[in-house]
């Protein structure tokens, strides 16, 4: 149920890139991978699409992946068994021709078209683009998903009106390297603003490495503050905290027994999921931390969730 051309190399061939067997052994080889899911309404029916970014020393790879259906899914999991319609992109230096295009599929007997520009896009760093882009999904005339900043280009371009209801960021799953520091930015909430993230671990002592026989610790920042201090990491290397950034609470857990305790290569998960704030003069946790960046704006709550798979490498 596949209508797919040329696969780039980041790629697996018929598998999603999440967490599953073949996007762990594509992320040890050092391939940054990045995969969004959005809701939006496409044939007919609500439906998730999948996007992902990867990236290696020669290639930027571009996947879409619409789901047959997602009533019944599982909206944070892109592993489910529902059909799948996909078209894969790669962005060598030398094929520069693919850096712009459509590609046509069908869902349900129903026309999807996918259009890109890619031309002059600006990365910082990241698999997918800063700036200077766009991708557009378009389906029965309306362009029901949009990614980039180049909006009259793509509206121009597909010849389509803006969807009458705007797509969800259901969730993100990211695959960041590193040896003792991981970084990303992330939206906690549709409107809200761009958050940087960064995890740093040490070793509570003079040594340095993570699994030392020193005693380890895991700070997490927001926007430069520190939100979470773990110490004794050896004992709390499982566990969840909740922080309020920008007067929205986040829930965030973590998982880095690998870190500690597997040999080699190894992957932590960090998941960062917006939960409504309670109204309270006083904390209702002592666990709770409160910090406010310049400019600070109200992130409403949503039902989006920040997947965070951070390898140590050697």
């Amino acid at each position: 149920m596949q209508d797919q051309f040329h696969i780039s190399s980041c790629f697996t061939s018929g598998e999603p890139m999440a967490d599953d067997p073949a996007s762990i052994a594509a992320t040890k080889s050092g391939r940054s991978v990045m995969t969004s899911v959005y809701r939006t309404k496409i044939a007919g029916h609500c439906r998730l699409i999948t996007v992902t970014w990867c990236k290696d020393v020669l290639v930027h790879g571009l996947s879409v992946s619409v789901a047959e259906r997602s009533d019944n899914a599982d909206e944070t999991n892109t592993n489910t068994n529902t059909n799948q319609h996909s078209c894969k992109v790669e962005l060598r230096p030398w094929y520069f021709w693919r850096k712009h295009g459509s590609k046509r599929f069908h869902v349900e007997g129903k026309p999807v078209d996918v259009f890109w520009d890619l031309k002059n896009a600006k990365f910082s760093g990241e698999p997918q683009p800063q700036s200077n882009y766009y991708v557009a999904v378009v389906s029965d005339e309306e362009v029901v998903l949009f990614l980039g900043d180049l909006n009259m280009e793509a509206y121009r371009r597909t010849g389509s009106r803006p969807a009458t209801i705007d797509a969800t960021l259901v969730s993100r799953k990211e695959h960041v390297f590193g040896k003792k520091r991981f970084a990303t930015r992330a939206k906690f909430s549709e409107n809200g603003k761009l958050h940087e993230i960064l995890i740093e671990c040490k070793s509570g002592g003079s040594g340095s490495s993570i699994g030392g026989n020193m005693d380890p610790e895991m700070v997490i920042k927001i926007d430069g503050h520190v939100a979470i201090h773990v110490r004794h990491l050896q004992w709390k290397f499982r566990g969840n905290q909740s922080v309020t950034v920008n007067k929205a609470r986040v829930e965030v857990y973590w998982d880095v027994h690998d870190w500690l305790f597997s040999p080699g290569p190894s992957h932590a998960l960090f998941i960062f999921k917006p939960s409504p704030l309670r109204h309270s003069s006083t904390p209702t946790s002592s666990s709770l931390n409160s910090f406010q960046g310049k400019n600070a704006d109200v992130d409403g709550s949503s039902g989006f969730c920040l997947f965070l798979y951070a390898w140590k490498l050697e």
